[in-house]
């Protein structure tokens, strides 16, 4: 069941991650809004939506390794435990 936490606090993260990036960016653009172009923001949201993307699918990745080795660990354990008896 400690395995399944990490997992069950992920999307939580996640949230919290985009509206905290969401709120940072939001509040540059309207700070530096007149400066820029529109299209320019639309391509920098755009390029960081992709970045976000990719950092949650590595993020599920690592994840997913760490799950597995925490298998991997209780089943050494168990195997252990079997050859001290």
């Amino acid at each position: 069941s400690t395995a399944n936490a990490p997992e069950d606090d992920a999307p939580n993260r996640y949230s919290r991650t985009e509206r905290t990036t969401y709120s940072r960016y939001s509040r540059d653009a309207n700070s530096s809004g007149s400066s820029l172009p529109s299209n320019t923001l639309e391509r920098r949201i755009e390029e960081l939506e992709r970045e976000l993307a990719k950092e949650k699918q590595e993020n599920a990745r690592l994840m997913k390794m760490a799950q597995d080795k925490e298998e991997l660990i209780g089943k050494l354990k168990e195997e252990i435990d079997l050859l001290n008896r």
